[in-house]
């Protein structure tokens, strides 16, 4: 059975507190359960870490290879400044999926630029918590 891990970064395990208006009112776990939801009828193992140390996100990278088929990751701040993790991606060679709950690149000019996309199958970005689905049915199809 194919298994996936999804990676949340810095400050989302505040969502549902964290400007409603951007993220909405849902919280980190409503979105786990969205995310295993869809992988029991993908018939997919799912695997969750969320994390504001970026240390902590490049060790989990780092130990997926050869245990995941791929990762889906919402870096969050990181993702804008964390050659970090972007490195750890080009170590471990594996399908990564890069998602975001806002439109990134209708916001501050800072949020445009991702340093972890180059090393990303794809990016989705502005679709709330159904850009996780999306990430998990690409990785499935993959």
């Amino acid at each position: 059975m194919k298994k996936y891990l999804v990676i949340n970064g810095v400050n989302l395990n505040m969502l549902g507190i964290r400007e409603p208006g951007i993220y909405g009112k849902s919280t980190l776990a409503d979105l786990e359960e969205m995310v295993t939801e869809k992988a029991r009828e993908l018939g997919v193992e799912v695997d969750f870490l969320q994390s504001n140390f970026e240390g902590e996100i490049v060790e989990k990278i780092h130990g997926a290879m050869g245990v995941y088929d791929g990762i889906i990751i919402n870096p969050g701040a990181f993702t804008h400044y964390s050659y970090a993790i972007r490195d750890a991606f080009g170590s471990v060679k594996m399908k990564v999926i890069e998602v975001h709950i806002s439109n990134i690149h209708k916001r501050e000019e800072f949020r445009h630029t991702s340093v972890i996309v180059p090393e990303c199958i794809g990016q989705i970005c502005g679709l709330g918590f159904k850009g996780y689905v999306l990430a998990l049915e690409a990785l499935a199809d993959a």
